[in-house]
């Protein structure tokens, strides 16, 4: 047997603490009463149709219900059988900047920070589609392989920062082209999506021959830039003493632009691909660009998922409760003549 909601053991401790020790308080109080009245030799004469034993029956009568319903509230399960489902999907694979200029504060709270808060709300739109994280800076780490546990998912993004990176820069082609043969299943040619999300500076990794090459092999690419085309942003850094500061290069200080034409070369290169900017003062919302791009586009059949079914079993224990709630209340205290 197992239970659906465990926490509502919780409430058994309500019956062993409270619901118990009031009719033993009760049934103390009433013969302290009764004994302040009469002798305790007189007190069958005086009331002898009353029956302790009947009154102490209906008290666990009355307990017995309350832990029935409290088991029912546990929804209990049982008779496990084996189950097949189905998914379709397709595989996409999220391209994370991880480099510093993604601290930048043009878009709220930072660039990397809208980013992952956009992720993590795309893991409630996804419909069976397996999907892997990849961060980028000067290197390229896999911080999730392609699958449809979303929770594990989830966790792989809360540890995702400017640090899930050894090296400093940003090398965009390199994480299209680890995406490409280290991620993606080499013999399916369709079904395969890249999201991009980077401010579009890049340190001649040739990104453009990458997503070129990326998408011989069918992969769609959807290059999502990050921050100001114009006029660009500082980056925040704090300094030794945990002062707020500004990135400085030869003493002057970073500012950090969305290079829009990289990120477009890079988009365009793939079947079908899409480019999208995210300036200051708009938002980013993966969940539309799925319904928008990717829900729509063909998909594949993936592995089945087995899943255990059970028989919802709390029926049994609500019955048991009205039943002896019931009987407790018809059931009298007195004696039979």
């Amino acid at each position: 047997m197992i239970l659906g909601h465990e926490k509502a053991l919780w409430f058994l401790f309500a019956v062993l603490f409270i619901l118990v020790p009031a009719y033993i308080w009760c049934f103390t109080r009433k013969k302290q009463m009764l004994k302040m009245l009469a002798q305790t030799s007189l007190l069958s004469k005086i009331n002898p149709s009353i029956s302790l034993k009947k009154q102490i029956f209906k008290a666990a009568l009355l307990i017995v219900g309350c832990v029935s319903i409290i088991i029912a509230l546990t929804e209990p399960k049982w008779n496990p059988m084996p189950k097949k489902v189905k998914r379709s999907g397709r595989d996409i694979v999220i391209l994370l900047d991880t480099s510093r200029s993604m601290l930048a504060e043009d878009i709220s709270p930072s660039r990397l920070g809208r980013a992952k808060i956009a992720i993590n709300d795309l893991m409630d739109t996804l419909r069976g589609d397996r999907i892997a994280i990849v961060t980028f800076a000067g290197n390229t780490t896999v911080k999730c392989p392609l699958t449809q546990d979303y929770t594990f998912v989830r966790m792989a993004l809360d540890d995702i920062d400017t640090e899930s990176t050894t090296r400093g820069g940003t090398l965009i082609g390199d994480a299209i082209r680890k995406a490409t043969t280290e991620i993606f299943d080499e013999k399916t040619s369709k079904y395969k999506d890249i999201v991009l999300i980077t401010d579009g500076d890049d340190h001649e990794s040739f990104p453009g021959e990458a997503a070129e090459k990326a998408g011989q092999q069918g992969i769609r690419i959807i290059a999502i830039g990050m921050g100001d085309e114009n006029q660009g942003s500082r980056i925040p850094i704090t300094d030794e003493t945990g002062k707020k500061t500004f990135l400085k290069y030869q003493g002057r200080e970073v500012w950090s632009k969305l290079g829009a034409d990289t990120l477009r070369k890079v988009a365009y290169a793939s079947p079908q691909g899409k480019y999208l900017a995210v300036e200051p003062g708009t938002t980013l919302d993966l969940g539309q660009i799925y319904e928008d791009l990717i829900a729509s586009a063909q998909k594949r059949e993936l592995e089945s998922l087995a899943t255990m079914k059970y028989d919802e079993k709390f029926q049994v224990f609500l019955a048991l409760a009205m039943i002896l709630i019931i009987c407790e209340a018809l059931i009298s205290e007195r004696k039979k003549v």
